[in-house]
């Protein structure tokens, strides 16, 4: 339930609006709080004409003529979810997207990624302490617990803070640990939060080079660095120049060189949006040449927060839950080794991340999605597409109604006759 009680409770008492909250014993809000906001608890939603959720709902689960809000992870034509998405064809039921909601300026007004990133940073730089610590290479890092091991945001702030403090104590001789993040959007923004509880120094893209191989006596434990698009490609035609709207319409007109920047790396953040034009940061050919023969990079864990499977980090293979977040991607077989041990990349890859820090996740998301519930409620969607009446940032994350694929989402066609193949 992507709701908060208190929203439950305000939206009933202004909109007239009636709730009924499956129930669940593993949520951060427990079901009597949902009950005394006025909601029916039960786990049947037949009743319920739009069902609001967060992650994909089971195939077995979605009925007929119902409107479905949740993350469907389809727009991209993901294969994995061309089921999910034909399921919803079939049953004439409307699909609206959370990730499509977005404003003029096609930015996003309703998102966990601020959270996933405060989630995604502790788990990676806990992740980089094991695995340092299996190495004989004592560092403070590994006193980090799991993310979701902390009561909350608080407390994961506190520990950092203190783990920060024995890291500064400790500098010697030995290079820092360089951390690198790519992109500055929300995700970036909240590792950023974290590592700012941290001794980190920023450092440019151009220096880093050279930073990297100083000691931490003279730089610091933990440098850290901001990639930008303009880091990750380059023209392939050597008069050109990088331009930024040049590159999102024309890819093709670009060569990736981000391996250039990963040697210099000891973790690899990854906060981007990826589809399948863009150049990747780390492929399996960069993997097999850096791991093959026994050989040992420096870069040891990739935080793939971002969690496109076999996208961006062409290496992760499957999405990883928080009480086992990590594998060890082997390049040369392929295989996934549980853990931080191994002959590749350990990769950190829970794409349920904001769960690990359920309370203020849950209700910043509540808080922006019950500014909506009302205009929601207040549609017919009973009506063609063309008559329905949403708002517009609404109406523009509505992918499939009654049976069809929305005007702006008919490309997705091709991805569901690949499927049917």
């Amino acid at each position: 339930m992507p709701l908060a009680p208190g929203d439950v409770a305000a939206l009933r008492a202004a909109h007239d609006l009636d709730f009924v909250v499956q129930s669940s014993p593993i949520r951060v809000f427990a079901d009597d709080e949902y009950a005394a906001a006025g909601a029916t608890v039960a786990e049947d939603l037949s009743r319920a004409s739009i069902v609001v959720a967060v992650k994909e709902i089971p195939l077995a689960l979605l009925r007929e003529r119902t409107t479905y809000l949740f993350f469907s992870h389809t727009v991209k034509g993901q294969k994995y979810n061309m089921p999910l998405l034909q399921r919803i064809l079939d049953l004439g039921a409307t699909l609206i997207d959370y990730e499509r909601i977005v404003n003029e300026q096609n930015r996003r007004l309703i998102f966990f990624s601020l959270h996933a990133g405060y989630a995604g940073i502790v788990e990676t730089l806990a992740a980089l302490g094991r695995r340092l610590a299996a190495q004989g290479r004592a560092t403070a890092l590994a006193d980090l617990r799991p993310a979701h091991e902390y009561g909350d945001l608080g407390a994961m702030k506190a520990h950092l803070r203190q783990v920060g403090a024995k890291l500064a104590d400790g500098v010697g001789d030995e290079a820092p640990l360089v951390i690198g993040v790519a992109g500055y959007g929300n995700v970036a923004a909240g590792c950023r939060e974290m590592l700012d509880c941290l001794p980190v120094r920023d450092v440019a893209v151009a220096d880093l080079p050279a930073l990297a191989n100083r000691t931490a006596r003279e730089t610091g434990p933990l440098l850290t660095v901001t990639f930008r698009e303009e880091h990750l490609v380059e023209p392939r035609s050597a008069d050109a120049q990088f331009v930024l709207q040049d590159y999102y319409q024309r890819p093709e007109n670009y060569r990736g060189v981000f391996e250039r920047h990963l040697p210099h790396l000891d973790v690899l953040v990854n906060s981007i949006y990826w589809d399948t034009p863009y150049p990747r940061l780390v492929t399996r050919r960069w993997a097999r040449g850096a791991w093959g023969g026994g050989k040992q990079p420096r870069l040891q864990v990739i935080g793939d927060i971002s969690c496109d499977l076999e996208g961006a980090i062409e290496l992760t293979a499957r999405p990883t839950m928080p009480d086992e977040p990590c594998y060890v991607a082997v390049p040369d077989s392929g295989e996934l080794v549980p853990g931080v041990v191994g002959p590749g990349p350990a990769i950190m890859a829970v794409d349920n991340l904001p769960c690990e820090v359920p309370r203020e996740s849950s209700l910043y998301f509540s808080r922006v999605l019950g500014e909506m519930i009302p205009a929601l409620a207040q549609a017919d969607f009973r009506e063609s597409f063309e008559s329905l009446l949403l708002p517009t940032h609404l109406k523009k994350a509505v992918i499939a109604h009654r049976g069809a694929l929305a005007p702006d989402y008919r490309y997705l066609q091709e991805y569901l006759d690949r499927g049917r193949r």
